[in-house]
């Protein structure tokens, strides 16, 4: 499971790069799949768009099990 989790962020981190942002795989645990975004990522206003429409939505496609993405702030 993990390894998929970390395939799929591989995925999207050149499209978080492009905007000088980037994530971090943290944690899978409790079917919850902890991250950090950092760099312009930190701060952004869309930061809950980006977690909650994209990140969210792209693993649950894949691993319906997943409940939630929470973001783990520095």
């Amino acid at each position: 499971m993990e390894e998929k989790i970390k395939e799929m962020i591989e995925n999207i981190r050149p499209y978080l790069n492009m905007d000088g942002g980037d994530i971090e795989y943290l944690k899978y645990e409790d079917n919850y799949v902890y991250i950090k975004l950092v760099g312009a990522c930190t701060n952004c206003l869309l930061q809950d768009n980006t977690i909650n429409d994209g990140l969210l939505t792209m693993f649950q496609e894949e691993i319906p099990e997943i409940k939630g993405v929470i973001n783990v702030p520095l």
